[in-house]
């Protein structure tokens, strides 16, 4: 039983990453495509651990860990590109 729901819940996760992603194409604006490209990290994140529990290991919490990393550094990223133009500001004398 446990089993059959942990593959609903990866079915349930995919979909919501197909919908994520028709978001960061057709978004009306950037800030939400930047809010998609998020909520597609943080729902690869729990795919992973779905996965981990369906396969019943621990070999993946790396994974998720270096996910959240970069889905973090990612969305700081675009919102300072966003905000300024440019991820990394260059100030020449």
């Amino acid at each position: 039983m446990m089993n059959l729901l942990l593959h609903i819940s990866a079915v349930i996760i995919a979909v919501s990453i197909l919908i994520a992603l028709y978001r960061v194409a057709k978004g009306p604006s950037m800030p939400d495509r930047v809010i998609a490209l998020d909520m597609i990290g943080i729902n690869l994140i729990s795919l992973v651990a779905v996965v981990s529990l369906i396969l019943e290991t621990t070999a993946f919490f790396e994974v998720m860990l270096l996910l959240g990393i970069l889905a973090f550094i990612g969305t700081v990223a675009f919102s300072k590109f966003i905000e300024k133009g440019v991820v990394i500001e260059r100030k020449r004398d």
